[in-house]
């Protein structure tokens, strides 16, 4: 008779491309891989990888055990989260996908503290530069900046967060304040290159005022990174102008560290998102906590707190 825990064995064989790879995932050696598989095979009366390559192969009985016991393993999953939600406890695998600043400075001590609240969750936290290129199969929630870029998530919007242009007032001494939008083409500017590079280099604004005026500005950066942790450091040296986010640097700016310029214009905000499926994976109820808990901790958001208004 073959168990949960045989079939959960076979599906990490099943995910991997070789038995060596498949060592790594399960944390043993490859020899015990072996042996735990030809005792499977023994015990099933069939064979289910072909080994005469160095990839895994599977045979067609192996195929069959593949497929079938996924479907029971997410059937016993499925099971044993609908008792947990009936009985509101906040148990099961939970993974997060974050961006890579943020989620460091943010989303990772909240996922502890949460673990710590609930010791029966297990945590999985990857971040990423791209998180909305993270394949939609390898995360129950995923944090990020601006807008829902997938029609068929459902959206939580879990903080605001305005986008300003700053410096440090060394630089402003040095080569003085940008009046307009336009003076930023004889600025030294820094620019941050996640995702899209053409929104990397075209800055837009609109005016606070009655008249709107809206300008684009395409800017010619002299340093460029794709980490905002790289960004803020240039900053900070004084090396020029950059568009920041407000949770990145409103320490540095009620500090004094750095200076917001042309507070007269307004660029679009990218709020702190939360993005979840709209399967059965977003009614669990360890997901559904995490995001309340989220909520209460961004409210008010860390980075406003000490604040007597919004930077915005």
């Amino acid at each position: 008779m073959i168990s949960t825990e045989d079939l959960q064995f076979f599906m990490a064989i099943a995910k991997a491309s070789s038995l060596a790879s498949a060592a790594r995932s399960l944390d043993v050696t490859p020899s015990a891989v072996t042996l735990r598989l030809q005792g499977l095979e023994r015990k099933l009366g069939i064979r289910l990888v072909d080994r005469s390559g160095r990839r895994i192969v599977l045979t067609d009985e192996g195929e069959l055990v593949a497929s079938r016991g996924k479907t029971v393993l997410d059937d016993i999953a499925s099971l044993a989260e609908d008792l947990a939600t009936r009985h509101n406890k906040v148990s099961g695998h939970l993974r997060i996908v974050a961006p890579l600043g943020f989620g460091r400075k943010y989303i990772a001590p909240l996922a502890g503290t949460f673990r710590t609240q609930f010791p029966a969750i297990s945590i999985e936290l990857k971040l990423s530069l791209h998180p909305d290129r993270v394949p939609l199969s390898a995360w129950d929630v995923m944090i990020d900046m601006g807008r829902m870029r997938h029609l068929t998530l459902i959206m939580h919007r879990l903080a605001p967060n305005d986008r300003m242009l700053c410096a440090a007032p060394a630089y402003l001494l040095r080569r003085g304040r940008p009046s307009h939008p336009s003076d930023l083409q004889r600025h030294e500017c820094i620019a941050l290159r996640t995702r899209n590079e053409e929104d990397a280099t075209m800055w837009r604004f609109r005016s606070r005022y009655k008249s709107g005026e809206v300008v684009s500005v395409r800017v010619a950066p002299e340093l460029i990174s794709n980490d905002v942790d790289i960004v803020r450091f240039w900053l900070l040296q004084g090396h020029g102008i950059a568009m920041r986010s407000e949770w990145h640097v409103a320490e540095d700016i009620r500090a004094g560290r750095l200076v917001r310029i042309l507070d007269e214009y307004v660029i679009e905000p990218k709020d702190v998102i939360a993005l979840l499926h709209s399967d059965q994976r977003s009614q669990a109820f360890r997901t559904k906590t995490f995001i309340k808990y989220l909520r209460r901790a961004f409210t008010p958001p860390p980075w406003r707190i000490g604040s007597d208004q919004e930077i915005a």
